[in-house]
């Protein structure tokens, strides 16, 4: 998606990258009715929304939409900025074009579900009344993948496929006025807003280092070389391999 080049008529191979202190600068001018350093801010800010939506890539909504939800959004982040405390943009900028694209979904969400999903789903629930009608009792998952010659997987998604879609915001548990959602039985560990969100934040802090750098740390902590390896493909000194890689791992950190 990412890789698109024309998204709403923009050319995203040039959008501007602002500076931190470009970006405090500006949100200081917009905040004192600025028009062109808002202007300036919201086009310099694209970049930030185009890493957000690659999130919901996997959505099956129209990547454009989904853009321009994200620039509601941003917009949002840059009139509601506080510039007196002391946080980057960034960090109060991408939940809110989270929050604004969430919110687009959960309004215009509709279960899209493939013809050959509800042929087999169709199928499935023939060969359990049959099942029934003949044995008087549930067949199980097993008994049905073995009548229809399909793996039992195939079986349990075509009857997810045809369930009616329930809210994650679906009360399940009211007491005492608090109210206890689905969402609130589900839990990911291992997808959580704050790790994308830390993966977008170190990805920005990468991109920032020099060429040399982000090659060495590539080497180093992606292909598992030593320093000498690295500094014998690279021509320079395992002191200098060193020393650059403590830089950058520096940089990182005051990034973050």
């Amino acid at each position: 998606m990412l890789n698109k080049v024309e998204l709403c008529g923009v050319n995203t191979a040039k959008l501007k990258v602002l500076k931190n202190e470009e970006t405090q600068a500006l949100l200081r001018r917009a905040k004192e009715g600025d028009k062109q350093a808002r202007e300036e801010l919201i086009a310099g800010n694209l970049r930030l929304v185009l890493s957000v939506i690659h999130k919901f890539s996997n959505r099956g909504e129209n990547v454009d939409d989904l853009f321009q939800v994200g620039c509601i959004g941003l917009i949002k982040a840059i009139d509601n900025f506080d510039t007196s405390l002391d946080v980057k943009f960034s960090t109060y900028g991408v939940p809110m074009i989270v929050g604004e694209i969430r919110r687009y979904l959960r309004d215009n969400s509709a279960m899209r579900v493939s013809r050959a999903m509800r042929d087999t789903a169709y199928k499935v629930l023939q060969a359990k009344e049959a099942y029934i009608a003949q044995h008087q009792k549930e067949p199980s998952v097993e008994e049905i993948a073995q009548m229809l010659g399909i793996k039992r997987e195939e079986v349990v998604f075509a009857l997810d496929a045809i369930l009616d879609p329930v809210s994650l915001y679906e009360p399940i548990y009211s007491d005492s006025g608090d109210t206890v959602c689905v969402m609130d039985q589900v839990k990911d560990s291992r997808n959580t807003d704050e790790m994308w969100l830390e993966h977008i934040a170190l990805k920005e802090a990468v991109s920032r280092l020099s060429e040399r750098e982000q090659k060495i740390l590539a080497m180093r902590f992606y292909q598992s070389k030593t320093q000498v390896e690295v500094s014998r493909e690279i021509g320079i000194s395992q002191a200098q391999v060193s020393r650059l890689e403590k830089n950058a791992l520096r940089q990182i950190r005051k990034e973050l």
